[in-house]
């Protein structure tokens, strides 16, 4: 009898099958899946002769003509090949090691092959898509930066959208009464104040952390809900707070695509990209970020050697907070300029969903920011090209994402080992 093994799966008689390689088996057969759906539905769903044409620089840009034309019904017939060779390499399973490359590759292929489809015989922004790419990341990335501030050293937050929700109406308010800069304070001072209540409810009364981010957000909801209906639907005045406008960064703002993609937005992005690189720095190069992963990994063990496990959660939380409420400013204060009831419509969980896809690593979070807000800059997309996809599936594309995100589409990703665990100290 063979025993069994937790890195080990067993196909037949003799036959030594890992997960790695039959994660690379279904791989392989999805790609091959997608070569003949493109094959079929995308390439000769396309007229032959047909052109599509992708503008590749923003009007009144220093390259304004830039522009891109492709034959959509050959470029299916490329894509869909390359997604048939690209699935016979994984199912060889002679370089498991990049499945996940292989998928990454083939989705983004299965992507542009759908927008040359839809754009068939028509002219379509894909520099505007992408920068809006950038834009629609910036709420998922900094919910899922909340969320691995306070996962790192065990506390699971799902407080993130009643966070976002709160620090939006407040920054609404005070923005309009006192100023955009003092409602982006007042946002951030919402998201610290929110993260200190988790943190006293996770950690000095242990109450369940779920139930405790549970209760934030049906708190917030409601008190938002109640309050725009009350004061802002009279005092109209108090919900327009304006609005930080773009700048440019010289030279870089004028590169073709990458300009417009990250070089030529409002504050609020450039925050982003620093806070992610900076907490990438923080969180492998400072002790500080040394004291978090151990206080996540194993609380007793950062115990024994000094480390105050209450003070570094309750820092780590309330920081969390603070992102939270800056991104819930990002929504009125740079997007909007205005408050909506419920409007970060489940933001807050697809911000969970990027923090697992990026493996609670802050480089990997923004990655996951950006996939997410592709889809939803493609549901806005192919709303305007008119495809004849309904609109109530194209309004589904991002939660779609989301589930396949979550139903591990990805692989395997390890919390920290503590998540979730309330300290006692001895």
């Amino acid at each position: 009898m063979k025993p069994e093994s937790d890195t080990a799966i067993y196909e037949g008689e003799g036959k030594r099958v890992t997960p790695a390689e039959r994660r690379a088996t279904i791989v392989g057969v999805i790609l091959i899946v997608l070569a003949v759906f493109v094959f079929w539905v995308f390439a000769l769903g396309s007229e032959a002769g047909v052109q599509s044409t992708f503008k590749l620089s923003l009007p009144q840009a220093r390259f304004e003509d830039l522009a891109w034309t492709v034959n959509s019904r050959w470029l299916g017939f490329i894509v869909s090949g390359i997604l048939a060779f690209l699935g016979g390499m994984v199912l060889r399973r002679s370089h498991v090691k990049w499945t996940n490359l292989a998928l990454a590759i083939g989705l983004i292929l299965v992507a542009f092959a759908f927008l040359t489809w839809a754009a068939s015989g028509k002219s379509f922004s894909l520099v505007g898509m992408l920068r809006a790419t950038v834009v629609l990341s910036v709420p998922v990335t900094l919910g899922a930066l909340t969320g691995l501030m306070c996962e790192r050293v065990g506390v699971i937050n799902i407080a993130i959208e009643g966070q976002l929700l709160t620090a939006a109406f407040v920054g609404t308010i005070v923005g309009s009464a006192w100023g955009i800069w003092a409602g982006l304070v007042g946002a951030v001072l919402t998201g610290a104040l929110l993260g200190a209540v988790l943190a006293v409810l996770a950690i000095r009364f242990r109450i369940d952390q779920i139930i405790a981010g549970v209760v934030i957000n049906i708190f917030a909801l409601g008190l938002t809900s109640f309050l725009a209906r009350r004061v802002l639907s009279e005092a109209t005045h108090l919900n327009s707070p304006g609005r930080f406008s773009p700048t440019k960064i010289p030279f870089l703002g004028d590169i073709p695509v990458l300009g417009p993609m990250f070089f030529n937005h409002n504050m609020f992005i450039y925050v982003t990209f620093i806070l992610v690189i900076g907490l990438h720095f923080g969180l492998f190069y400072t002790r500080w970020g040394l004291r978090s992963r151990s206080v996540g990994e194993h609380p007793e063990a950062a115990d024994t050697v000094g480390i105050n496990v209450y003070r570094v959660r309750y820092r780590n939380v309330i920081l969390g907070g603070m992102i939270a409420g800056f991104g819930g400013a990002f929504l009125t204060l740079a997007q909007v300029s205005r408050f909506e009831e419920n409007m970060t419509a489940g933001i807050g969980f697809i911000g969970l969903a990027a923090m697992i896809f990026g493996r609670w690593m802050p480089l990997g979070v923004f990655g996951a920011g950006l996939v997410f807000g592709f889809a939803r800059a493609l549901q806005q997309k192919l709303g305007i090209l008119g495809t004849p996809i309904p609109s109530e599936f194209l309004s589904m594309i991002p939660y779609i994402v989301t589930i396949i995100v979550v139903a591990g589409v990805v692989g395997k990703a390890r919390p920290p080992a503590a998540d979730g665990q309330p300290y006692i100290k001895d």
